[in-house]
């Protein structure tokens, strides 16, 4: 049987890059995304692949349980989580619908997508699971003065880290891999469309994100972060998060009694 792979936020930048790719390793694809145009172009542009689409919404939970059913029913070898918001702002600032639709797409989506499909993964003994997170992922003790303040777009990108470590541990053994793709300023849309104007910076392509995505399921790296040379610092990061955990006790720590 050939590879499958399922890639939301396939429309544009990262997920499209993904898409491009694996059509070329001989993929059949199931793209998803919001723009069905895009997605009939893509088709269109690839005559010579296995393309099918689903044009949904993945900020509502009818169209995660629509692409759901999708990847329950087919045996999807990748997985690749993508689909993005910006919504950069102070959560007083963050309007409810845009927080519930920020909390769908980067959270409840990548959660019940991908319980759709491991199962399936595990049973065949194989399979590829990538959660495309970012770098903000790890700016939470950044100081108040470093702009701009973005609550839930971070933490949506912390639980993809915290949540592809554990269950990288969860699937040890079973030929299921999980990575959590971790790029940090990329050259594609997002930013323009939270009306950003960015082109003044160096960007990485969305081409190179995917590059080093592959390459580290290759590395069996979990964490995955295209731009950072010295592997060392994310080492350092867990360690230390491992050595906190660790470093619990029944006993009321000294700083907190009182004085």
């Amino acid at each position: 049987m050939g590879k499958l792979a399922l890639v939301t936020g396939a429309t544009s930048g990262i997920g499209k890059a993904f898409a491009e790719r694996l059509a070329g390793l001989g993929y059949d694809l199931i793209l998803v995304g919001r723009r069905e145009e895009r997605l009939t172009a893509f088709v269109a542009a690839h005559p010579g692949a296995a393309v099918r689409t689903v044009a949904v919404d993945l900020s509502t939970d009818e169209g995660i349980d629509a692409v759901a059913r999708v990847g329950a029913a087919e045996e999807i070898t990748m997985l690749v989580n993508n689909a993005g918001v910006a919504h950069y702002m102070p959560l007083a600032d963050l309007p409810a619908d845009k927080a519930r639709e920020l909390a769908h797409v980067k959270v409840v989506a990548p959660t019940m997508l991908t319980r759709a499909v491991v199962g399936g993964m595990q049973a065949r003994g194989e399979g590829a699971i990538i959660n495309v997170a970012g770098m903000i992922a790890f700016s939470g003790p950044a100081p108040g003065s470093v702009m701009p303040r973005r609550a839930v777009y971070a933490g949506g990108l912390a639980f993809a880290v915290a949540m592809s470590q554990t269950l990288s541990a969860e699937l040890e053994g079973t030929g299921v891999r999980v990575q959590v793709l971790c790029p940090g300023v990329v050259a594609t849309e997002f930013h323009e469309r939270q009306g950003m104007d960015l082109s003044a910076v160096r960007r990485m392509s969305a081409d190179d994100v995917v590059t080093a995505s592959l390459r580290g399921l290759e590395l069996g790296e979990v964490v995955v972060a295209p731009g950072v040379e010295d592997a060392g610092l994310l080492d350092a990061v867990f360690a230390a998060e491992l050595a906190a955990f660790g470093g619990q006790s029944p006993e009321l720590a000294s700083r907190y009694r009182a004085g």
